[in-house]
């Protein structure tokens, strides 16, 4: 297992701060936040290049809010300048933390995501009689510090690196030494990463061959359900005895026939259909982006632009009938506009 020193030069070199910036830039959340940094670019990341070789880099600056969709959610978000310094860590750190990931881990991972990862279970499903899914309990809040901290001492042996990742995860508990602030970028690659050992467990000590996770969503296909049964119970005591983790009691143990709620979607050997939940919330967005173009808030661009990226979440799924319906009954000329 190769472990990786002298990372805090590549991270606090210019260029990279310079693509961090950009790639923090992209985000359309807190502009005003952004355009204060960005009126004093240079010496702002000047200053943040001189914090990090000093090792005294401020961090935990952020916007607590509330939102509701799919389920209430607290999320934290950074000031720009920390999510500078977020984009700036996983520039480099990124590449040695997807050397620890198998092929079937799909989240936060470039030519991943929750698309592949849905396809994959379709293939998956046509292989094999039964399915058992699983999911993690309050997975964010529930992740235990000092553990991952190992996990990240088996991948960075900088101190200097190791002491920032170490300041970053004491800004927030839910518990002591528990907890991950939902919305930042190093949480998702934190979380992503806590579970690695999972997936080794299961393809490698369990043998099982047909696997996907997506973030602590995570299904493990065969013919048996008695086989499925036992690396159900094999799983429940690894997490807790090597992550501290516990499952949702939602286990699902089931033939793959019937058909798999999974990612939004509903999975089935032959076909992916919208799950329910994904069709209210298709609604009401379709009908709350109507309403914000005929009362004259947002421009044909932006309600074209927002549509886009709504319906493109269906497209893989049969679901022409119902967009027909929505769109016939919640259209504009519905709103008479």
């Amino acid at each position: 297992m190769k472990r990786h020193g002298q990372l805090m030069a590549a991270i606090a070199e210019p260029a990279n701060l310079r693509l961090a910036f950009w790639n923090a830039a992209k985000s359309n959340r807190a502009k005003a936040d952004r355009r204060v940094f960005q009126e004093n670019r240079d010496e702002n990341l000047t200053c943040l290049r001189a914090e990090l070789l000093s090792g005294t880099v401020a961090v935990g600056d952020y916007h607590t809010f509330t939102i509701y969709d799919p389920k209430e959610r607290t999320i934290c978000a950074a000031s720009f300048r920390e999510r500078v310094l977020h984009h700036a860590l996983m520039n480099v750190c990124e590449p040695i933390l997807e050397r620890a990931a198998i092929f079937d881990s799909y989240a936060c991972r470039k030519g991943k995501g929750q698309q592949a990862a849905v396809q994959r279970a379709v293939s998956y499903a046509r292989k094999n009689g039964w399915f058992l899914k699983m999911d993690i309990r309050k997975y964010f809040d529930s992740i235990d510090h000092a553990v991952l901290q190992q996990l990240l001492k088996r991948k960075v042996k900088d101190p200097a690196l190791l002491e920032v990742f170490d300041r970053i995860l004491a800004t927030y508990e839910t518990a002591p030494g528990r907890g991950l602030p939902i919305g930042n970028l190093t949480s998702q690659h934190f979380a992503n990463h806590y579970l690695a050992p999972l997936d080794r467990f299961i393809k490698e000590t369990l043998g099982c061959r047909c696997y996907v996770r997506y973030m602590d969503d995570f299904v493990v296909w065969g013919e048996s359900a008695a086989a499925l049964r036992e690396v159900w119970r094999r799983v429940e005591t690894f997490l807790a005895e090597e992550l501290k983790l516990e499952l949702k009691p939602n286990v699902m143990l089931s033939r793959t026939g019937r058909g798999m709620a999974f990612l939004g979607y509903r999975v089935f050997p032959d076909r992916l259909r919208l799950g329910r939940r994904s069709k209210r919330r298709f609604q009401r967005k379709f009908r709350a982006y109507e309403r914000e173009w005929v009362a004259g808030a947002w421009t044909a661009l932006h309600l074209q632009q927002r549509m886009t990226a709504l319906i493109a979440f269906t497209l893989p799924s049969q679901s022409r009938g119902f967009r027909h319906t929505i769109m016939q009954r919640f259209g504009a000329e519905a709103n008479g506009r």
